[in-house]
């Protein structure tokens, strides 16, 4: 079954990118409108395929109705490993800033988390094999097109990928609001640096606390306690951005 993209701006991203190939362009039959018609300049010029369909087939193909009359099917995602994720940071002048996710299960979170750390200018994601959310159609929606940018890369043992990146001169510091762990204000997150966010429910696991270099929290004043691991995550990665300055 073809994985399809879905709704303007992502489909246009996904055009304009350097991601995941795109296979056929599915545009609404007999509705016109001057940002689908832009889509299909777009695929014209980059060789893709347009097909025109019924509303009610990208219905049944999308799985829903809010697909904004665009599908677009493409090549399944690929992963890039751990060694490429280094290689292609060292080719840079800048320090490291990578984000691990430990069991980010669902889609929306999963996304919107992409989506922030291709903003904050992330060289990369890197998440396990098991307990973790797949690239889907909404992930990728949810991204709004950061994986045409942002490297994403699929390990099996998170532990020992800390390892690996603290024996490449990377900090890793895991993102905890337990008692015991440092103001994320107050700590120093310049120089070579990776992020650790947790799951939804759980958090961190044990183990790959343990790991860590160091534990972060934000600080909080409410009386629910804790924040929407995409939301954590935006503003871990912002105040890194904050204190390097980097572009």
């Amino acid at each position: 079954m073809a994985d399809f993209l879905y709704g303007v701006n992502p489909v246009r991203e996904a055009l304009s990118g350097s991601g995941r190939r795109p296979q056929e362009l599915l545009l609404v039959k007999g509705e016109r409108s001057a940002r689908l018609e832009d889509l299909h300049e777009l695929a014209n010029t980059r060789q893709v395929k347009t097909v025109f369909r019924e509303r009610r087939e990208l219905d049944r193909l999308a799985g829903h109705n809010h697909h904004q009359g665009v599908l677009l099917s493409l090549e399944p995602f690929k992963y890039c490993d751990l060694s490429e994720l280094l290689d292609s940071w060292r080719g840079t002048d800048r320090n490291a800033f990578f984000l691990l996710l430990d069991g980010i299960t669902d889609p929306h979170n999963f996304g919107a988390i992409l989506r922030s750390a291709e903003v904050a200018g992330c060289h990369g994601v890197i998440v396990p094999k098991d307990r973790s959310c797949p690239v889907t159609p909404v992930v990728e929606k949810t991204a709004a097109g950061a994986l045409a940018y942002l490297p994403l890369c699929q390990v099996t043992n998170l532990a020992r990928t800390i390892e690996d990146l603290k024996q490449a001169g990377i900090w890793c510091y895991g993102l905890a609001g337990e008692e015991g762990a440092q103001n994320l204000y107050e700590t120093n997150l310049r120089g070579n640096l990776a992020l650790v966010v947790g799951s939804e429910g759980k958090g961190l696991r044990e183990n790959i606390r343990k790991h860590c270099d160091g534990l972060l929290s934000i600080p909080m004043q409410g009386r629910v306690g804790s924040l929407n691991a995409s939301v954590a995550s935006a503003v871990a990665l912002f105040e890194v951005l904050r204190q390097t300055g980097q572009k």
